[in-house]
């Protein structure tokens, strides 16, 4: 088993969730949602957080239907920010599905704080660990 420090984005046109988790333990914990415009973020941000984490990879997650189909315009949109990443920062980056993350997310939420914890940028960051906590069963399978 290795130890593999990761970083798990769930990219939004507005917000762009992140976590942070250890392979050897399977866990993610949220780090920060960094706010975007038109699915832009402020690459400075995205950098700060990298440099301080120093992930041995980062996850990305991808946006599909229930069916896992893509989506219209935003499975194209995560690609293209998992492509960013990679070219900006080089980092190896993965794609992840991301099927009713967003949902679990604000289940786990709403158990743990009620409505109070339901903000976007928790449910955003929220978002990230159960892509990233997915990604790891997904490796032990």
């Amino acid at each position: 088993m290795t130890s593999r420090t990761i970083v798990a984005f769930d990219f939004g046109t507005k917000s762009i969730g992140s976590a942070i988790g250890q392979e050897v333990t399977g866990t993610a914990s949220p780090l920060k949602a960094f706010k975007a415009k038109d699915g832009i973020p402020n690459w400075d941000d995205i950098e700060a957080t990298l440099k301080e984490w120093q992930p041995d990879l980062i996850v990305v997650g991808l946006p599909t239907d229930v069916r896992g189909k893509a989506l219209e315009d935003i499975t194209a949109r995560a690609k293209k920010f998992a492509n960013r990443v990679h070219g900006r920062f080089g980092y190896q980056v993965e794609m992840h599905d991301e099927r009713l993350s967003t949902a679990e997310a604000r289940s786990e939420l709403f158990e743990m704080g009620g409505y109070k914890a339901l903000s976007k940028g928790n449910v955003d960051c929220q978002s990230a660990v159960v892509i990233l906590e997915s990604w790891f069963e997904a490796q032990w399978a």
